[in-house]
């Protein structure tokens, strides 16, 4: 249980009780935060809030660095973004190599930021092209410098990249610089997309910031998830190179987003209470035009207190959806003192209202996917609502065994229906997890009995009429304790060790149970694992007449 009620709890940039002495300014965004969702159903959720170091071309006052913001005029993107900027002065006159970078760790460890943005001016620029470029690209998320001399790389220097903006008056400047910034990224460059160099010959602060965030910095965020979560925190340096992912932008993909607030029950409709809350995301071209029934659903369920949109900004499934195309509506399922808690019926009642409202929506095509929590809840909702859905899955969660009164569900019970429905029911599952996920664990050749994911894909077995493997041998079969078919490794660019493993169930000719192990992955969403899970989801659909399960190969 406890595991339950510690999932996924997301952090805001923390400057700590006293601000370090080269703290010129610290501003945030203009936004309330209420964990357990969102005071503002509008703009974005904190997770991956940007945190902006600016560096100043030489020390500057608190109404200096106040002056340099407002010639930024940033303010508008901290508050859509739950941003966070501080002005950092040299620790000295000027800057220093070594001093300044110990300044920069004292920073990075107390903001514990991932998406963090670095922007440097005149000297400044200096220090973070030929300092910070250089010992801290792979924990940034981008760099912008306007009139910085370049980086002096030394030969065979291995480095993960930066996203950068380099501006300066001379075109020849600014080429000189980027090019620098093209040779650290070399060793990345064509395995990650993200790793754009842009150049600019426009260096009034206000056209520098706006570019740059329009241009790359809301293009992208980094964090760290290698054998640690990233949200219990880290150390600079502490587990190596952070992964660089594509930040949500639902309207660069074509996607529009609506944010529907809906009665919770007929008392309420006349008087002022808690709603539903959900949003809806659809490809612009799908909207109108589309054929009756033709667009599939994936239902999207964040985790334990997480701010409702954390699925669509850290999944990895917006992007899915924009090279497929699919409609993907995200719950406000828990509830919180703004919002209702739907629980399984009532997103068993959103789906319905929102087929009836849209008819472009194929109710054979309807999936749930969710984190921690969310995904406990997709696991048992294949199951207690196999009637809706053709396929469900989720990361870092599973079914844990116990007896509670509350939202998340129990084996045991679920294990009863899927017991119920053995062989006359059929619901694809997908399980992803991380192996060093000390939240909801994965299974060790010492302790894997009554574990949470052996759990669910045993629930499965039971109701889809599979044999019930529950008995492990990791001597055999060192890391899933048993045989999976078409097994595959897959290596990724998302720093150091992240390796997946996958692997398949069957029934006869029908792989019905997709495993997904992220090792060395702690406790959260993986942003490639989304395709892994669309891919598999696909290939199922539900007949709405006779709610039978359909394989297409």
């Amino acid at each position: 249980m406890g595991a339950v009620v510690l999932a996924c709890t997301v952090s805001l940039a923390q400057p700590g009780p006293a601000m370090p002495e080269n703290v010129a300014l610290m501003r945030r965004g203009n936004i309330s935060v209420s964990f357990g969702g969102p005071t503002r159903a509008e703009g974005r959720s904190y997770n991956n809030a940007p945190t902006f170091f600016v560096y100043p071309d030489s020390r500057l006052d608190k109404a200096g660095a106040e002056a340099l913001l407002d010639a930024m005029d940033m303010q508008a993107v901290l508050d859509e973004n739950f941003g966070t900027v501080f002005v950092l002065n040299p620790m000295g006159d000027t800057y220093v190599a070594d001093k300044d970078f110990d300044a920069f760790v004292e920073m990075f460890n107390r903001a514990r930021s991932g998406n963090l943005k670095v922007i440097g001016f005149g000297n400044g620029a200096t220090f973070v092209n030929q300092v910070l470029a250089l010992k801290a690209a792979d924990h940034i998320a981008g760099i912008a410098t306007v009139g910085g001399k370049p980086a002096k790389l030394p030969k065979n220097v291995h480095s993960y990249g930066v996203p950068a903006f380099v501006a300066d008056k001379s075109a020849s400047k600014a080429a000189k610089v980027a090019l620098e910034y093209m040779s650290l990224n070399a060793e990345q460059g064509p395995y990650e997309p993200l790793l754009q160099i842009v150049v600019s010959t426009k260096t009034e602060p206000g056209e520098v910031f706006a570019n740059a965030w329009d241009q790359l910095f809301s293009r992208n965020f980094r964090f760290n998830n290698y054998n640690h979560t990233h949200y219990e925190g880290a150390k600079f340096g502490e587990y190596g190179p952070y992964e660089l992912e594509p930040y949500a932008d639902w309207e660069r993909l074509g996607i529009k987003r609506n944010i529907v607030e809906y009665p919770a029950t007929f008392r309420q409709r006349t008087l002022d209470g808690p709603k539903y809350l959900w949003y809806e995301y659809w490809p612009e071209e799908l909207m109108e035009g589309a054929p009756a029934h033709s667009v599939p659903v994936v239902v999207l369920l964040h985790g334990n207190t997480n701010d409702p949109r954390t699925q669509i900004e850290t999944s990895g499934f917006l992007q899915v959806a924009g090279e497929e195309r699919f409609f993907i509506v995200e719950m406000e399922w828990q509830g919180t003192p703004n919002y209702q808690a739907m629980g399984h019926d009532g997103i068993e009642s959103v789906l319905a209202i929102l087929l009836e409202k849209y008819p472009q929506l194929d109710p054979s095509r309807i999936y749930a996917h969710g984190l921690s929590a969310g995904s406990m809840t997709a696991t048992a909702l294949g199951i207690k609502k196999s009637h809706v859905f053709a396929a469900v899955g989720g990361n870092s969660g599973a079914l844990f065994t116990g007896h509670w009164i509350g939202p998340f569900p129990t084996f045991e019970a679920i294990w009863a229906e899927a017991t119920q429905k053995r062989g006359a029911v059929e619901t694809a599952y997908c399980s992803v997890f991380g192996t060093k996920d000390t939240t909801v664990p994965y299974m060790t050749p010492d302790d894997w009995k009554g574990n949470s994911y052996l759990n669910a894909w045993n629930a499965y077995e039971q109701m889809n009429g599979m044999e019930v493997v529950d008995q492990m041998d990791f001597t055999a079969w060192p890391l899933f304790g048993q045989p999976l078919r078409d097994r595959e490794t897959i290596r990724t660019n998302k720093g150091e060790g992240i390796v997946l493993e996958t692997g398949q169930l069957y029934k006869g000719n029908k792989p019905l149970i997709k495993i997904v192990a992220v090792v060395n992955y702690g406790h959260w969403n993986f942003i490639p694992a989304a395709r892994i899970a669309w891919d598999f989801f696909k290939h199922y659909s539900r007949d709405p007449e006779t709610k039978q399960l359909i394989y297409h190969p």
